[in-house]
């Protein structure tokens, strides 16, 4: 893998009121693997925390898929809103880990829900649920749909090889889901905005899978330039939330919870170091779920949420990034 000669950070915004989220849910799965598990693999567990700030996450078993977990994180988000399956809309899926490459997985997480509704995946890797969530909101800023179902679902176990022993330990399986539905002028998204740089395409990828070259059986597995991608992480994250912050109007100190993408503790504690925020206004659950992929923004937003903690008014700043290079920012007004 080549790391490009620059990255790029910049992306148009837009801002999307009207919006709000009314439900939010989420699931792992019971299996918990820790480090200590992890030794029959020659890692050690007290490098990884150091490296990564895990201690542990949480691996499908062999009889579930990807659509298991969107599922049981779309049911506690319908059941969180109030929400009827007769009244979704449109059901948005965000995975690079799908049950297969046709059809969509978006369609059996319908047919298990019983919607009846328009439903696909959206693939941005890490970023996903970010491109699902803007997505979502454009229907319901437009008065397209009243409720759309928005899930961020990955199962990375199934993707990334005990053999890397840099990238194994990283990832954990998971979901989250939240409903969307027409808000007061004041709540949504006050500044948004999407990204990708391309250049860096091959620093985070599966290269067998499509129709661009024939199938190799030793490059199906995930394959990451890690520190190139943190070193883009990093900066993304500093830059591309300024300028969210500006666009929205407001300053550092009127975002009272960041959601930011549960990948690495350094590039979490970076982002803290960097833009000088108060520590206790970062989501932190990397340490129990590791990067869950999509599933790491709704998993934070679902545990603040059920824990009373998100007030009508407060300001949430959303943010992943990963794979593509791409990349997902929103400044929302909840």
């Amino acid at each position: 893998m080549s790391s490009p000669q620059k990255f790029n950070y910049q992306s148009r915004h837009h801002r999307l009121m009207g919006v709000q989220i009314v439900g939010t849910g989420s699931f792992v799965p019971d299996n918990v693997v820790t480090n200590e598990d992890l030794a029959s693999l020659g890692l050690d567990a007290d490098w990884i925390v150091q490296r990564t700030g895990i201690r542990e996450r949480r691996h499908l078993p062999p009889e579930m898929t990807t659509s298991d977990m969107a599922v049981q994180a779309a049911r506690r988000a319908l059941e969180s809103s109030g929400t009827a399956p007769a009244d979704i809309d449109l059901l948005l899926l965000a995975t690079f880990t799908p049950d297969r490459l046709l059809p969509a997985t978006a369609t059996t997480v319908q047919d298990q829900l019983g919607l009846h509704c328009g439903a696909m995946d959206l693939v941005a890797a890490c970023a996903g649920f970010m491109y699902a969530l803007n997505t979502g909101m454009q229907y319901i800023a437009t008065g397209s749909c009243q409720r759309v179902l928005v899930v961020g679902a990955d199962a990375n176990s199934r993707v990334v090889s005990p053999q890397d022993t840099k990238a194994f330990p990283i990832f954990g399986d998971g979901a989250g889901a939240v409903v969307l539905a027409p808000g007061s002028p004041d709540q949504g998204a006050l500044a948004s905005t999407l990204g990708a740089d391309g250049a860096g395409a091959d620093l985070l990828c599966r290269a067998t899978g499509g129709v661009a070259e024939t199938y190799d059986p030793e490059r199906w597995y995930l394959e990451m330039d890690g520190r190139s991608v943190f070193k883009w992480a990093v900066r993304l994250v500093e830059e591309v939330s300024q300028n969210m912050i500006a666009a929205a109007e407001l300053h550092l100190d009127d975002i009272d919870w960041w959601f930011l993408h549960q990948a690495n503790v350094r590039i979490l504690d970076a982002a803290v170091s960097a833009l000088k925020i108060d520590p206790e206004k970062v989501v932190m659950q990397l340490d129990r779920y590791g990067n869950t992929s999509s599933a790491s923004v709704p998993l934070a937003m679902d545990e603040t949420f059920r824990a009373g903690k998100l007030k009508p008014g407060q300001h949430l700043l959303m943010s992943g990034f990963g794979a593509g290079l791409a990349w997902g920012t929103t400044v929302f007004r909840w």
